[in-house]
Parts: C-alpha cells; sequence; structure tokens
C-alpha cells in the first residue's frame, strides 16, 4: 500500500478547508492537539484558523509485550479517565486492576509533561467554546475516547474531532461522542498511522514546547 500523505504538516494543510467549512461563521474555535503526533497538525491548523492551541495531556496504555498495541489510554487530572479497548484486555486476559497497575507509570510521564510544556502556562478555558480535537491518525482510538472523556467534563458548547486517517471501526466508536468527525481517508487495510505518511518522524519535547510558545507569541493569542 502507498503512503497516503507527505508529512504531518500536508495532512494539517487538508484539514484546514473541511474544519471551516464546519465551522460556524462567527465560531472562534480552539484547537486541541493530542500529544505528540497531533501537535504539528494542530500548529498549522490553529494558525490558518487564528485559533489558540493547546494539548489534552493523554497517555496510550501498550499492551504488555506489544506496547505499540493500546489496550487503554488515560488523562491527566486528580479524576483521571481511563478508556479501555475491552477486546483487546479480554483476549490478554487484563483485569480492571492490571489496566490501573499500567496507568501508573503514564500518569507519572504525564505529570512530567505538564511541568514541561506547560511551563507556568495557564491553561485554556474550554467551557461553553467550540473545540476542535486534533491527532495525526487514530488505529484503536482508546487515547482519543479517553480525551473526549476527559473533555466533555469541561462543558465545551461543541466538539469536532479532526483526524487525517483512520479505521472505520474506531470512526465508529467516536462518532456518537462528537458533534462532527472530519476524516480524509479510510484506508483499506488499515496499517499503523506511519504506514501512511511518506515522513513520520518522533515529535520531540522540545518541538511540543516550540509549538504551544509559537502560538502564545502569535498577536492574536497573546495574553493580556
Amino acid at each position: 500500500m502507498g503512503w497516503v500523505f507527505r508529512d504531518r504538516r500536508d495532512a494539517a494543510q487538508r484539514l484546514v478547508a473541511p474544519i471551516k467549512a464546519a465551522l460556524g461563521a462567527r465560531e472562534a474555535p480552539i484547537i486541541l492537539a493530542l500529544p505528540r503526533g497531533g501537535v504539528p497538525l494542530g500548529a498549522v491548523i490553529a494558525q490558518a484558523l487564528h485559533a489558540p492551541l493547546d494539548v489534552v495531556l493523554v497517555r496510550k496504555l501498550g499492551l504488555p509485550g506489544q506496547p505499540e498495541l493500546a489496550v487503554a489510554a488515560v488523562t491527566d487530572g486528580a479524576q483521571h479517565r481511563i478508556a479501555i479497548n475491552q477486546d483487546i484486555a479480554q483476549a490478554a486476559g487484563l483485569s480492571g486492576a492490571d489496566i490501573d497497575a499500567l496507568a501508573e507509570p503514564a500518569l507519572a510521564e504525564i505529570a512530567r509533561r505538564r511541568a514541561l510544556w506547560q511551563d507556568g502556562r495557564a491553561a485554556i478555558g474550554l467551557g461553553g467554546r467550540t473545540i476542535v480535537l486534533v491527532d495525526d491518525g487514530i488505529a484503536t482510538g482508546a487515547s482519543l475516547r479517553a480525551a473526549l472523556g476527559w473533555l466533555q467534563a469541561q462543558g465545551p458548547a461543541r466538539v469536532i474531532v479532526a483526524i487525517p486517517v483512520a479505521p472505520r471501526t474506531a470512526l465508529d466508536a467516536i462518532r456518537p461522542l462528537v458533534d462532527q468527525v472530519i476524516c480524509l481517508e479510510n484506508p483499506l487495510p488499515f496499517h499503523a498511522v506511519g504506514a501512511h505518511y511518506a515522513d513520520f518522524p518522533q515529535i520531540s519535547d522540545a518541538e511540543v514546547s516550540a509549538a504551544l510558545d509559537a502560538q502564545l507569541q502569535t498577536p492574536s493569542h497573546r495574553p493580556p
């Protein structure tokens, strides 16, 4: 199978037009990206829409022995949320207690990322706002579902999920949770997200911090 997108920037640029079409004429959205891979897309989209950018602190919980296969995902916060891929957990014989144990180091990594990426930066208020939630693609959808559980507790007015590539099964699980899903490609067969990009490098902590800092420096996003 050939690749679909040149790189994350190419994917983000292709998402801009359908996102604009989905937004009301007077809607001022907030772009939320899933780290790390969603942040380069979020930065491009936020710049195109003159919108603020922030991240959802969520971490995939890989299956023991197969860390790239998500058995669940966990979000930040004292009342953290875990989204479980039940079919994978059951096939692996993992109990709820096993998932909780997998979440402990993930929550420690989330705390590290919060301190590094936010660096005293105030979180953007999401209540009553239109949110465009962005990632570079989804496979099982666990991270996105965990992020959506956290996001709904913030009281947004409207949630649009925008992703370049995903399998139809994952999209079917997400659609009931949001107001709209924008997905550019549903290739068959679906491989790992990175297989659908010609260039798919790992994103560093420094790149995430730089993207968030750059958004704060744009004239329309500077704090008062």
